[in-house]
């Protein structure tokens, strides 16, 4: 097992790499494997490499929730080797604010920074998200005890909750519900703040407010390294005490839901608990595989993904990936049926994204932010 005092938890990496391997094509080779049946691409599961339109919660809804905690969970290992070199309260500070920062930019690059077309410049985005919300939990993490996050963090679920049921966008339509994107306090705050500056007219899904709730989420990740690095129970004790609360948080946010919508738009306070439950659970079966049991043979599949997922987050919106992938292989794809060469392409344009990270992983070439 990894020293989980101040070593690598190998399972983080691990599953960093399996959420990453969804954005990366999983999600698309699924979803034309499915189109081979008939009505496939109308199948629950196809269904679920897409994200819902407003309310409610599929597969695809949780790999951005997934990989934000997960930044949350990897920090207390991060804090203390920053300590074990010396580095002061106020140098880690700094660090955690500029890693934010730069995550911030990094979205901007990725929304057309460099089009240089600033009047309607996206401002929000899914790297922004991660870089704001995990710098606000990493800050409370540096300089609150874990009893008062624990109560920030159920203060900012409460109050975003009432701010969204109870506080009406002032130019609503008449008789629509606060949580819809005409009613909702949040979104209309988003249109006055970022107008020409959002993902459409209508709606932000990285708005401003939601980063609160997906600090949240950060902040969920944080307690969990904690009891990994800092417990005294046993792998297995720590699996199931992991399960057990990842139990309850889905108890508790699908009883919520009843009256406040899962809604990862908004970032909802049920959609944190009922993702963070997934996302607890996620780690939770990895920890005792990968690190309580040891099978570790096949982890370097993920491994070399989770080891450089900004990277090819980055990368496959900067390098025409894809059109690599059609110059080896669209010849081999039109020798076959049309729905066969599709699941070739998606195929080899996973292996090609894959053997791209292969080579970096091998070089120990990582994109540190």
């Amino acid at each position: 097992m990894a020293t989980e005092n101040s070593g690598r938890v190998t399972s983080i990496d691990t599953l960093r790499g399996f959420d990453m391997f969804f954005i990366m094509g999983l999600a698309g080779l699924i979803t034309s494997i499915c189109a081979l049946f008939p009505d496939g691409d109308k199948s629950w599961l196809a269904t679920q490499m897409t994200h819902v339109s407003w309310d409610g919660l599929r597969h695809h809804d949780t790999i951005f929730p997934l990989f934000l905690f997960i930044t949350g969970l990897s920090f207390p290992f991060s804090y203390a080797k920053s300590e074990s070199k010396g580095m002061t309260r106020a140098q880690i500070t700094k660090k955690a604010i500029i890693r934010g920062l730069v995550l911030f930019f990094f979205g901007l690059v990725y929304n057309g920074f460099f089009n240089l077309k600033f009047s309607s410049l996206r401002w929000m985005s899914v790297l922004g998200r991660i870089g704001l919300s995990w710098m606000i939990a990493a800050l409370l993490y540096i300089y609150c005890k874990r009893n008062t996050r624990i109560w920030i963090c159920v203060a900012i679920l409460i109050g975003y909750w009432l701010l969204n049921a109870f506080v009406m966008a002032p130019d609503a339509p008449a008789g629509v519900s606060p949580f819809s994107k005409e009613g909702n306090w949040c979104v209309w705050l988003d249109r006055m703040l970022m107008k020409g500056h959002m993902y459409n007219e209508i709606y932000e899904p990285e708005g401003i407010l939601g980063h609160l709730t997906g600090a949240v989420t950060a902040m969920l990740g944080i307690f969990t390294g904690e009891y990994i690095r800092e417990g005294q129970a046993t792998g297995s004790k720590k699996t199931l005490v992991m399960l057990g609360a990842a139990a309850a948080m889905l108890a508790v946010g699908l009883l919520w839901s009843l009256v406040y919508p899962i809604n990862k738009a908004l970032w909802s306070s049920t959609f944190v608990l009922v993702v963070g439950a997934y996302s607890l659970a996620m780690f939770a079966i990895f920890y005792w595989i990968v690190d309580v049991k040891g099978w570790k043979k096949w982890t370097p599949i993920f491994t070399v993904v989770g080891m450089n997922s900004i990277t090819i987050y980055m990368v496959q919106r900067i390098v025409d990936m894809r059109g690599i992938n059609r110059f080896f292989f669209r010849g081999l794809s039109e020798l076959l049926p049309q729905q066969w060469g599709s699941v070739l392409i998606s195929a080899t344009f996973v292996l090609v994204c894959w053997l791209l990270l292969y080579f970096l992983y091998k070089k120990k070439i990582f994109l540190k932010v």
